[in-house]
């Protein structure tokens, strides 16, 4: 049965009710499946280049679940960083998960723990934005969530399996450039989030300072631009009195 985030306990809706939100998940997802075939297929070729075994790799895409997160630690793996350094920078790029549960929470925290565990692993940049972008809250079932979370998760490791498996026909996937597909998703995941004016000047403000701190090339530019990115959109919403 199925209980919704927003209301009270509906355990008494009919199962086909809760298939029903699972599926209308999955098909609201699958348009950032598509856009996010050239990172996996990017983040499983470099773990292999990287010298992980086929089942190391395979492992890392179904356990660790995030690309940026991936990228990093195999970057910093070949370089020959300490543990203490991976842990530490992949805190940080993983930090926006802490605020994602903090908006979620107070409608998540009512389920029971059979549902909210699934979420919880499941939820990435795409599942969050997909949540946002719903007006209609009362949609946003377990079912519906799980649904549009595992489509997400089953498609990111197929295209990290075909990734491992090119690696080996096709030398040198990474000078085809596919990394750009981690800016093209985060373009489509920001642009419709931007409803206001503070949302606008802060992503407008990330976007000129990381461009910056990278040009003079300045360690951690994204992380610094990220931050003083949300800090400037809530200067800009309380000089504007902005009605949260």
């Amino acid at each position: 049965m199925e209980k919704s985030l927003f209301g009270s306990d509906t355990d008494t809706q009919p199962i086909t009710s809760a298939w029903k939100g699972f599926w209308s998940g999955v098909y609201n997802m699958l348009p950032l499946c598509l856009s996010v075939i050239p990172w996996g297929i990017l983040a499983g070729s470099v773990a292999v280049e990287s010298g992980l075994t086929i089942g190391q790799s395979i492992g890392m895409s179904a356990i660790l679940f995030a690309g940026a997160a991936q990228l990093v630690t195999l970057g910093l793996l070949a370089s020959g960083a300490s543990i203490f350094t991976l842990v530490i920078s992949v805190f940080f790029i993983t930090a926006q998960h802490f605020l994602y549960g903090l908006t979620l929470r107070e409608y998540v925290s009512v389920l029971k723990v059979r549902y909210r565990l699934p979420i919880g692993f499941l939820l990435t940049d795409e599942l969050f934005a997909l949540s946002c972008a719903k007006e209609n809250k009362n949609t946003l079932t377990p079912g519906y969530l799980i649904g549009a979370g595992l489509c997400f998760y089953i498609c990111w490791n197929l295209f990290s399996l075909l990734g491992i498996f090119m690696a080996s026909t096709i030398p040198d996937l990474a000078k085809y450039h596919l990394d750009f597909s981690i800016v093209a998703t985060f373009i489509t995941i920001v642009v419709p989030m931007i409803k206001s004016l503070s949302v606008l000047f802060g992503v407008l403000f990330s976007l000129f300072l990381s461009m910056l701190l990278s040009y003079f090339h300045v360690e951690g530019a994204v992380i610094i631009s990220g931050i003083s990115g949300m800090f400037f959109s809530v200067l800009v919403a309380r000089l504007a009195k902005e009605s949260t």
